[in-house]
């Protein structure tokens, strides 16, 4: 009986597909050895996403392409091996897959392209366009892995980093260069802050990594930054939940070298990675899946080494002026001490933003607990005046939130205690000052001039009292935070 099936020779070529153009991807791939070693291999196995090849050599990280039913090519990256024996894990769906299916391993490493036509783009964790807006046509290429910097020729953070949020600006002031955690509960609000930092920091290139979110907060989040014209100077990476591990894992990657070239040209960069949790979670699915044991709440130890990797690509370069300031969402359920996620992010940044779910539920936003929050950097990038203004607030916001219960009980009585009556007096309009609308910036100089007026200065002579430098950023209750 005749096949129904055409000759392959006979397919018609198509843009981005075709015979045509797996025939030119096979023949790349034919021409990367030249020791007469076996560049194509076999499919043996599939459990899960994880794939087994035989009779293939290709180094960790590689692509190969896979070979599907009907002929189309499926990208997987190397991500282990044993023996002889490639473990790879597809970067799309493994739909078609078969024993026995052909897989070619590609030349070269994995490149990012970058330059200013990306300004204003959203893309994919492969740099293709997501937002419809046509091609993007780049000039250079980096490495994905980007470059490794000497600790000790990194420039020191010394200047201030205008994000446009009154509460950071004054009472956590970040500084160009710094890393900084955002600490946050489902509903806390962090994708309006995110929002706000991206349309109101005083940075070049504001870079956003979009982790393993909901496609919906995905879409929500550029609409919302296209409506404000906040995407003129932005470029949005983004890798939905939808998307494979490896796929989520790079999209981190190519935000963070995109946000490098951009700082090895001397800008000043906002790199905004929502979430670092996601990303680890990315690499535990993969570490895993390829036989790594689990050691702490069932992320394996090569976890905690990506992300220090990760954290380790932004700050200040080693070349010229440039800076990569770069702000990273943490999701936390719970204790978060028992957060293994949380608790090496801590160690690896130089200070946390905690959003308080209690705030956001009483529609106080941005919802930042200024008692469990530091910035590390603060008391090198401002003076002492403004360390002064900002000890003195907060001493008065987190007496009177240790005295709350009994003062709403009756239980405390004005005139036992002056400093207590002066946080009384000055509560509102403190919890005023560290709230702020969603359409506005507030600047580091008019927020420092409002921190002032919240807590009535001249009045308050305790606020004169001598300060130790290193007091400054965080009064709450439990040492270390």
């Amino acid at each position: 009986m005749a096949s129904s099936v055409a000759p392959r020779e006979s397919r018609p070529w198509h843009p981005g597909g075709g015979f045509i153009h797996e025939q030119l991807l096979r023949m790349q791939a034919r021409a990367i050895t030249s020791d007469g070693s076996q560049v194509e291999g076999r499919l043996t196995r599939m459990v899960g996403f994880t794939l087994e090849a035989r009779g293939c050599m290709a180094a960790i990280g590689a692509r190969c392409r896979v070979e599907g039913r009907n002929g189309q090519l499926i990208d997987a990256e190397v991500v282990g091996f044993e023996d002889d024996k490639l473990l790879l894990m597809p970067l799309g769906e493994p739909l078609g897959l078969q024993p026995g299916a052909r897989v070619i391993p590609v030349a070269g490493g994995e490149k990012v392209s970058v330059g200013d036509a990306l300004l204003g783009r959203v893309v994919d964790f492969q740099g293709l366009p997501l937002d419809g807006g046509g091609p993007i046509r780049t000039q250079n290429k980096v490495p994905i892995g980007g470059r490794t910097i000497n600790p000790l020729q990194r420039q020191p953070v010394v200047e201030v980093l205008d994000v446009g949020v009154r509460a950071i600006n004054s009472l956590l002031t970040v500084g160009g260069g710094q890393r900084l955690g955002l600490f946050a509960s489902a509903g806390a609000g962090k994708s309006v802050l995110l929002a706000m930092m991206t349309r109101f920091a005083r940075a070049d290139v504001v870079v956003i990594g979009l982790i393993g979110e909901r496609g919906r907060e995905v879409q929500e989040f550029v609409a919302s930054l296209k409506d404000q014209q906040g995407m003129e100077n932005a470029i949005v990476v983004a890798a939905p939940a939808d998307v494979s591990p490896v796929g989520r894992l790079r999209a981190a990657e190519r935000a963070t070298a995109i946000a490098e070239y951009f700082r090895d040209a001397g800008q000043r960069v906002l790199l905004l990675m929502d979430s670092l949790t996601r990303y680890c979670q990315a690499q535990r699915e993969i570490a895993l899946a390829i036989g790594e044991p689990p050691a702490s709440k069932g992320y394996p130890p090569s976890t905690f080494a990506r992300l220090g990797q990760l954290v380790e690509r932004a700050g200040n370069g080693d070349r010229g002026a440039g800076s990569i300031t770069a702000i990273y969402t943490v999701l936390t359920e719970g204790e978060e001490t028992t957060d293994p996620v949380a608790e090496a992010a801590r160690s690896v940044l130089d200070g946390h933003i905690v959003l308080s779910r209690e705030f956001a539920e009483a529609g106080h936003y941005p919802a930042i607990d200024v008692e469990a929050s530091i910035s590390r950097v603060m008391t090198r990038v401002t003076d002492s005046s403004h360390q002064k203004l900002a000890l003195a607030f907060k001493r008065l916001f987190s007496l009177y939130r240790r005295s709350a219960d009994l003062i709403r009980v009756g239980a405390y009585t004005s005139g036992q205690d002056p400093q207590l009556d002066q946080a009384v007096a000055l509560y509102p309009q403190m919890m005023e000052f560290l709230q702020q609308e969603m359409d506005s910036g507030v600047g580091f100089e008019l927020a420092l001039q409002q921190l002032a007026e919240s807590i009535n200065l001249g009045d308050q002579p305790h606020a004169q009292d001598p300060i130790d430098g290193d007091q400054v950023g965080s009064i709450s209750s439990e040492p270390g935070r």
